[in-house]
């Protein structure tokens, strides 16, 4: 056999491929993951090219950042997400790890605000997919459900939830 055979190829990857996500090693663990994924796989089989993400009360945004580029994955053209937080210095993070994601398909938005008032905001135009992460007694105020259901299509929050929120569609 010839000696070119047996050379092994060199490929450059870009240097945003190579790092992993932000928070992703810790995404890919959220117990809401999984109904992430069958959302939005379930989007996709229905042909849909577009979605819109909105996470509410997102901290450093590695779920949404994750969610986002999962989707890509699946071959959505346009993805678009809203991350929400009363934290300035977690919304600071989210902002800092989205501007280094670079796929233009990708629209990452992360904003310090009132939940409430934000997801009445969500309300005029629901997501498709609205993650949640509220706990305490804020999280079951019948104001806060109502913002919930109205904010998105299908709901996908975690145990501290109201009942009935853990999954709507």
């Amino acid at each position: 056999m010839s000696k070119a055979l047996h050379t092994p190829r060199i490929v450059r990857v870009p240097e945003t491929t190579r790092r992993p996500l932000p928070g992703s090693r810790t995404a890919i663990h959220d117990p809401r993951w999984p109904r992430i994924v069958a959302a939005l796989s379930e989007l996709r089989d229905r042909g849909r090219h577009a979605v819109r993400i909105v996470d509410a009360d997102c901290g450093a945004g590695a779920l949404l950042l994750h969610a986002a580029h999962h989707a890509r994955a699946l071959g959505f053209t346009a993805i678009e997400g809203r991350g929400i937080d009363g934290s300035p210095a977690l919304v600071g993070r989210a902002r800092a790890a989205a501007a280094r994601q670079a796929d233009a398909a990708i629209g990452l938005v992360f904003e310090t605000a009132d939940m409430l008032a934000a997801l009445r905001d969500e309300a005029d135009q629901p997501a498709d997919i609205l993650l949640c992460h509220a706990t305490g007694p804020q999280a079951c105020r019948p104001d806060m459900v109502d913002a919930l259901h109205a904010a998105g299509r299908r709901v996908i929050g975690d145990a501290g939830l109201a009942p009935g929120l853990m999954v709507a569609s």
